[in-house]
């Protein structure tokens, strides 16, 4: 790989007292350590998006376009609430529209007996309708409660970080795939040339 790919993970959660920053804790520990990645993070709760819509004039929109626009591919970890994902997510989503577009999207879910995967679900749709290609393999902790150590981190470290290295691999090459089709390689041919 001869440019690293710029992969936002992003927090889905922005409720007090969120498990959200446990499950992105011990992503960030493994991703950052990945040579061909360099990563950023968006948290709903530090952007403090307007809940209506006010245009691009709120400081929180700039930042989240820029991040959003640098990205190559995104993770997004998400809780489960109520069979769906949560509202703070869908406004993340909904405040941005052409930064997303024709990039990998992969999730980390969590949550009850599903696992979050009901609200993987629901994504999917949603960010379909911005573009994302969103990718099959995910990570997923159910009764996550069980599944982290009071260190932070997972009960079963050999199965979660095989399934993120899974997911990672796969992002990498969605991400490669779809920045060189963003940004192809122009050839210069004279006029003439390319005429006959």
């Amino acid at each position: 790989m001869k440019e690293k790919l710029n992969i936002a993970v992003i927090y889905g959660s922005a409720r007090e007292g969120r498990f959200c920053d446990t499950v992105v804790n011990w992503a960030l520990s493994r991703l950052q350590t990945d040579p061909d990645l360099c990563i950023d993070t968006v948290d709903p709760a530090r952007l403090n998006l307007p809940a209506r819509h006010v245009g691009d004039s709120h400081p929180g929109i700039d930042e989240l376009c820029t991040a959003i626009g640098e990205a190559d591919g995104f993770i997004v970890v998400t809780p489960e609430y109520n069979h769906s994902f949560t509202g703070e997510l869908k406004l993340l989503i909904d405040a941005v529209r052409t930064p997303w577009k024709n990039k990998p999207l992969a999730f980390i879910s969590y949550g009850g007996i599903s696992g979050g995967l009901r609200a993987v679900e629901h994504l999917r749709l949603v960010f379909a309708e911005q573009h994302v290609a969103t990718l099959r393999e995910t990570v997923s902790f159910h009764n996550v409660w069980d599944k982290f150590g009071t260190d932070g981190e997972p009960v079963d470290p050999v199965n979660a970080d095989a399934a993120l290295l899974r997911l990672t691999a796969d992002l990498k090459w969605w991400g490669c795939a779809l920045r060189e089709a963003r940004y192809p390689h122009v050839t210069s041919r004279p006029l003439e040339a390319a005429a006959s």
